[in-house]
């Protein structure tokens, strides 16, 4: 069980700085392809908009509607995420996947900012709230690819 310290390390000033400054906030008005998450856990939910050029991702919006660890999780995304490929953000999801689960560090650049969210290891229930960026938009450039 954890105690009143471990929630203030988790929810640090550096989260909460996250959580209140996402890029890309808003949606496109004519994305290639728009995926909606959901955690069924906590209710957050992420939708992500792409437009693709050359197989790279050049724009983005995202409307979360999340808790502060799934603000900040689409804080980094939103901040890592233009110019990647889809191998990339692929690459990325499951890096911060195996970070979550304790089997990986810290994801390599560009999504190495998801450092800050470590402290939510220990936090299982939260796990699907932080992953909700990154698997929308990994889903949102593997449909716009396909189309």
């Amino acid at each position: 069980m954890s105690n009143d310290s471990d929630l203030i390390k988790l929810y640090s000033g550096r989260i909460l700085a996250l959580a209140a400054d996402i890029p890309h906030l808003g949606r496109l008005d004519s994305p290639d392809a728009s995926v909606t998450r959901r955690s069924p856990l906590c209710g957050s939910s992420v939708t992500v908009d792409v437009q693709m050029e050359d197989g790279k991702l050049v724009a983005m919006g995202q409307d979360v509607k999340a808790c502060a660890l799934g603000q900040a999780a689409a804080a980094v995304t939103g901040a890592a995420a233009l110019g990647a490929s889809l191998e990339t953000i692929q690459q990325g999801r499951d890096q911060l996947k195996a970070m979550l689960k304790g089997k990986g560090g810290t994801p390599e650049a560009p999504f190495d900012g998801f450092e800050v969210l470590t402290p939510a290891v220990d936090y299982k229930n939260r796990h699907a709230s932080i992953m909700l960026s990154l698997e929308a938009l990994a889903e949102a450039m593997e449909t716009a690819q396909a189309g």
